[in-house]
């Protein structure tokens, strides 16, 4: 699917002209200024129920907009309903494609009508608003199932991606047949397993744990198992350079800047390991579960029984993270996870 073709199939109400200009606005990358456009149109309604301080604190999610899990909506409105108006709706989705590279925006509206059973963008998604644009820091948060993004508007530089996030997919079932037919992130363990087959026989075996640890909490640790890639040789170290590129490829310029620049504050590659996992492995010769893990890095890969990936990167060790497993609903709030469980 082309990014027209998404566009086309995904088309939400308003004037198609104005769709046209955000989304050339998003395609350089500029959502903070969409985000300021959307917080100056919120009127008080809006306001009371999606705008939050900026150091809000939910009684049971911790630390608001920090926050992720791989099920969960951060407020309770849909984006597309009668809550936001259409030309709001508009201003949203063009955030949402801002923050994507222009590859990984058609793939990502295919994983969000997957997981959520063919319904419509923004049917099964919610966003909220911490601290105002026009005066101060902020940060804008997009979640649903499988899915969590986030504009934060360079107020917290200690992290990349304002916080941690996540992304997945499920295809057809909660339980994938080995190699994840036609799931749009199987490709970024497919070239991890490439990296791994390179690898000399004896490092190889190294890189090979039981298990990675379970998916959130996701805090930085100081002893980290694994291969160690400071030492690994020149080419395996270029390749892991490339298999990094390869997973920041979904995201925008800035957003990967930024994971680089703290990336490097703390070593570099070079003070990673790698982990691929025995414990959930179906689809060998490749690996379903693995972990590129440094002091304040984590790109942590679950392929069983279907795509989570939980990604938390700093510039500094001790900075905490807010993450948890499983459903994060209001009550009465999408019912998609009680309509996928009667199929497993």
């Amino acid at each position: 699917m082309t990014i027209d073709e998404a566009t086309r199939r995904h088309e939400l109400p308003g004037n198609p002209p104005a769709l046209g200009s955000l989304a050339e606005t998003a395609g350089r990358g500029d959502a903070e200024a969409l985000v300021c456009e959307f917080a100056a149109s919120l009127d008080d309604r809006q306001r009371a129920d999606i705008c939050f301080d900026y150091d809000h604190v939910d009684s049971s999610r911790g630390l608001l907009r920090a926050f992720t899990s791989n099920h969960w909506q951060v407020t309770r409105p849909p984006v597309c309903g009668d809550f936001f108006r259409p030309a709001q709706q508009t201003i949203i989705h063009a955030i949402f494609r801002a923050l994507l590279s222009a590859d990984a925006y058609p793939c990502v509206l295919r994983q969000l009508e997957d997981d959520c059973l063919g319904h419509p963008w923004g049917t099964d998604q919610s966003v909220a608003l911490f601290g105002e644009p026009a005066s101060g820091p902020f940060q804008f948060v997009f979640t649903g199932r499988h899915i969590t993004l986030r504009v934060d508007g360079g107020s917290d530089l200690r992290v990349a991606f304002g916080g941690p996030i996540l992304y997945g997919h499920t295809v057809d079932c909660y339980y994938e047949r080995p190699n994840h037919p036609e799931n749009i992130c199987w490709p970024e363990a497919i070239a991890a397993s490439q990296w791994y087959a390179a690898l000399p026989q004896e490092a190889a075996a190294r890189a090979i744990v039981h298990s990675i640890p379970d998916e959130p909490p996701l805090g930085f640790r100081t002893a980290i198992p694994g291969l160690p890639l400071a030492e690994v040789d020149t080419d395996n170290l270029a390749a892991a350079g490339d298999l990094l590129a390869r997973l920041l490829a979904r995201f925008r310029d800035v957003d990967r800047a930024r994971v680089r620049r703290c990336l490097d504050a703390c070593g570099g590659l070079r003070a990673c390991s790698i982990q691929f996992s025995l414990d959930g492995r179906m689809s060998a010769p490749h690996w379903d579960n693995w972990r590129l893990e440094g002091p304040a890095f984590i790109w942590h890969w679950r392929g069983f029984p279907h795509a989570h990936v939980w990604v938390h990167v700093a510039n500094d060790p001790d900075v905490a993270v807010n993450a948890a497993a499983g459903a994060r609903l209001f009550r009465g709030q999408d019912p998609l996870l009680q309509r996928m469980f009667r199929f497993l």
